[in-house]
């Protein structure tokens, strides 16, 4: 009896030992490491099935998908990598609802978050072999998205994939993992076909536009008080914002308190001349011409003295931002007395320029051939006209010999934040467009005049690849060897999986497999 409770025994704790080594709970997950699921032998469940990948973009989301192939029986746990494609950021709040379907069957099955920052872990278990779709519907705070993989093949074992799939094998790709692309700047862009046009790269000069500049005089005599700390050249101000006033008390000539008192009487009396005679002339007691006088000398009497009021406020007289901008100039100083008229400061803004460039006649540039202009702003990034809401105002027809050029002018109607009398650097498009091959600028790679692109090739897959470059037209640039419309290059970040290419060493996933 004794024997047979301690084999009893035994046989507990064996079970004990395998079920822990056996457990399929995830583990917590490290950028460092693989986190691989481990059987009572050490190897990684469900490692027999050969492993899928793809790489899907809609215009707001990258799904970039890693599972085992799909046997019947077989429970297959997807690693979902789901990035907002405007950001390039992870998702990390939402759901995920994964659907294994075949004509007007299927299967489903939801995660309601995120197993870690961007990878939602639904799980499939198919009961028949076939052809499916596999979709993915994402739902998250800010929006919605639905992914589809067309022709999804459920296999009867484990042994008929690998016979139709083969092993997996190194392709000498660049490895990138997503955890490291939602950790740094990075951004791509598909290649699309596009129009391209020849050309004129120049410079130009920023001009104020008309309105975009206004003069504040003083409307009446005064000594100025600034009413901002910081009233100094380059100072931003909204529109109506109180900047200085205009006191005259205690001013024995021009004051402005008794202009103002002087004015209501003298618009008190003639707003009681002017009813008494329109009761007459409406009893027909005066003629029209003699209402018509005292008509004239109360409209006058009233605008007069609501000129004198308008703006005052405990007896001086505010001056306020017309717009909203910044100062460009002052040219009174806080104490100072001032008559009415003299110039008090200059208000401008950025928004609304005009950019003033200037070419050789040879170019035979008209408002008929050309096609567009970019500029490049502040920060170095190329912008067209027509996107800040512009448009090209004139092209010049004729030139003076002590200037032989003509003056290309372009107004833009967006925030340029550039000082008035800055260059910037202008490209002029002309002529007749051809369709061709374009990718952003900034996706090249310059190495001693030979450029590169980083193409990604799927989620985790990146191939630097060399291409040859024509035209630049602002933010794109000409490929003429190299790259298939369709394809997928890095954008920001480039530098980054280059880095990674050299280094030698493949990064460890942080997700599991």
């Amino acid at each position: 009896m004794k024997i047979s409770k301690i084999i009893f025994a035994i046989a507990i704790v064996s079970i004990f030992t395998i079920t822990s080594c056996k457990d399929t709970k995830p583990k917590s997950e490290t950028t460092e490491e693989h986190s691989h699921e481990h059987d009572v032998n050490e190897t990684h469940v469900g490692e027999e099935n050969p492993r899928l990948d793809h790489t899907i973009w809609t215009d707001k989301t990258e799904l970039f998908v890693e599972f085992p192939a799909l046997t019947v029986g077989s429970p297959s746990r997807f690693a979902a990598h789901f990035t907002v494609l405007d950001k390039h950021q992870s998702v990390r709040e939402g759901s995920v609802t994964v659907s294994l379907i075949k004509g007007d069957k299927g299967l489903r099955n939801t995660v309601d978050a995120p197993s870690s920052p961007g990878i939602f872990s639904p799980t499939i278990q198919p009961k028949e072999t076939g052809t499916y779709q596999l979709v993915f519907e994402l739902t998250t705070p800010e929006y919605s998205d639905k992914i589809t993989i067309d022709d999804v093949t459920v296999y009867a074992n484990a042994d008929d994939a690998i016979k139709a799939l083969g092993t997996t094998e190194e392709d000498g790709s660049i490895s990138f993992l997503k955890e490291q692309a939602w950790k740094i700047d990075f951004q791509t862009a598909s290649v699309i076909s596009d129009k391209i046009y020849d050309v004129i790269n120049t410079s130009g000069v920023w001009m104020p536009s008309q309105g975009s500049v206004k003069s504040l005089a003083a409307k009446s005599n005064g000594v100025v008080e600034f009413k901002m700390n910081n009233l100094t050249e380059g100072t931003a101000v909204k529109q109506g914002q109180l900047l200085m006033s205009l006191s005259s008390k205690g001013l024995a000539s021009n004051n402005l308190s008794n202009k103002i008192a002087n004015a209501l009487a003298h618009f008190e009396q003639a707003k009681s001349e002017y009813k008494r005679k329109k009761e007459l002339y409406n009893s027909k007691f005066i003629s029209k011409s003699n209402f018509e006088k005292v008509e004239r000398n109360f409209a006058i009497a009233k605008s007069n003295y609501q000129s004198l009021t308008s703006g005052v406020s405990d007896g001086s007289k505010q001056i306020r931002a017309p717009f909203n901008g910044f100062i460009k100039s002052i040219t009174v100083s806080n104490g100072d007395y001032v008559e009415q008229g003299v110039a008090l400061a200059t208000i401008g803004t950025h928004q609304s320029k005009v950019l003033k460039t200037q070419l050789a006649p040879s170019y035979g540039l008209t408002m008929e051939n050309v096609q567009g202009i970019w500029y490049q702003t502040k920060d170095g990034k190329w912008t067209n006209v027509t996107d800040a809401e512009g448009k090209i105002l004139s092209i010049g027809k004729d030139v003076e010999r002590e200037n032989p050029l003509i003056s290309v002018f372009a107004q833009v109607n967006v925030d340029v934040d550039m000082p008035e009398g800055s260059l910037t650097q202008v490209q002029i498009a002309m002529g007749n467009a051809t369709q061709n091959t374009m990718i952003p600028v900034n996706a090249l790679l310059e190495d001693y005049g030979s450029y590169s692109v980083i193409v990604q090739l799927s989620g985790e897959s990146f191939e630097r690849r060399p291409v040859k470059i024509g035209k630049r037209n602002g933010e794109n640039v000409e490929i003429l060897q190299g790259l298939n419309v369709g394809e997928v290059v890095v954008t920001t970040g480039a530098y980054q999986v280059k880095m990674a290419s050299m280094s030698g060493s493949t990064p460890a996933h942080g997700h599991e497999h």
